[in-house]
């Protein structure tokens, strides 16, 4: 029976208290996350400076052996671009720049030649847009450039990182708001009698009673014959399970507005299609949710067979058998 999909006089309660949960965390520790991302990356960026000789040398060697120095580089010009707008400015391949950025890597189908050439492409477009009101020691036209003080990198690394950091607020929040949904999560199971496992130690199929990891991989097969894995966020054993019954899977999920959710909702009508096809249609697979999540997201997911446990009311968990 489903525990918070089939009460819609419910859902505008948990809603306004949802996001005053989300509020409340986010206030004081949103801006600490925020901050300490972008120490991390200032010390990033400094180093993408020396490997740079303070971006005054963008050759293809640099750039094959650092692919992940480029989003830095596509911050430190006048004005920032974007990832498909240096693609278009340098006239380079798409998948070598989006591998390079998102895969840390550089494409293993594409050969050497061409990877210096585009290489050599976007190094001259950066080195022409370099933002020289940041980077100061940059030839201005009249002289070669000049050696930067440690002042002068510091500065213009902390520029940088804060158009990095800038770029990314969402997915710096976001993380840091998972990572207290699972710590959440794993405190109320261990306050249970529940003992966590590695991920790489387990499998889906055969976990045992009493037990819980997190991000796993569950392998489901397509109807074209082939094979994915959906990584899960939390996988729980239950105490009481019996022979083949399955762990109950549990998705994280937190939103800072009312937009994005609507735009994300039908990852997770894929995914339990994709795993009632699998495993049957008993499978449990819920929401761990936190934040702005409306009335036309739980409709949509209440219509897709999923069902949920808000954070505010964490003990439902025990509802699904736990």
């Amino acid at each position: 029976m489903p525990v918070n999909a089939d009460k819609p006089l419910l859902w505008k309660a948990d809603i306004a208290r949802s996001v005053d949960c989300y509020n409340a965390w986010f206030m004081p520790f949103a801006p600490e996350a925020y901050r300490n991302t972008r120490v991390l990356t200032t010390k990033h960026v400094e180093g993408a400076l020396q490997l740079t000789s303070n971006l005054t040398k963008i050759d293809p060697a640099v750039l094959r052996e650092n692919p992940t120095v480029l989003p830095m580089l596509r911050m430190a010009t006048a004005p920032p671009i974007a990832r498909d707008r240096l693609i278009g400015l340098a006239q380079v391949s798409p998948n070598l720049v989006r591998s390079m950025e998102i895969e840390k890597r550089l494409p293993p189908q594409m050969g050497l030649k061409l990877i210096d050439s585009d290489l050599t492409k976007i190094g001259s477009v950066i080195l022409r847009l370099a933002d020289r009101d940041i980077f100061t020691w940059l030839d201005d036209g009249t002289s070669g450039p000049k050696q930067p003080t440690l002042e002068e990198t510091f500065r213009a690394s902390t520029i940088v990182a804060d158009r990095l950091c800038g770029a990314m607020a969402d997915p710096i929040i976001r993380n840091a708001q998972e990572q207290r949904q699972l710590a959440t999560i794993q405190q109320w199971l261990s306050q249970r009698g529940y003992s966590v496992v590695k991920p790489n130690t387990v499998k889906f199929g055969s976990m045992k009673p009493g037990t819980f990891t997190f991000r796993l991989n569950v392998p489901v097969k397509l109807t074209d014959g082939s094979q994915i894995n959906i990584p899960i966020d939390a996988v729980v054993m239950p105490k009481g399970a019996g022979s083949g019954e399955l762990p109950v899977l549990i998705e994280a999920k937190s939103a800072g507005d009312f937009t994005n959710t609507n735009k994300r909702r039908k990852e997770e009508a894929i995914k339990i299609t994709q795993l009632k096809a699998n495993y049957g249609a008993t499978i449990s697979y819920i929401l761990f949710l936190c934040g702005y999540f409306d009335s036309g997201y739980l409709g949509y997911e209440a219509a897709e067979g999923i069902d949920w446990v808000w954070e505010h009311r964490i003990d439902d968990l025990a509802q699904f058998g736990l």
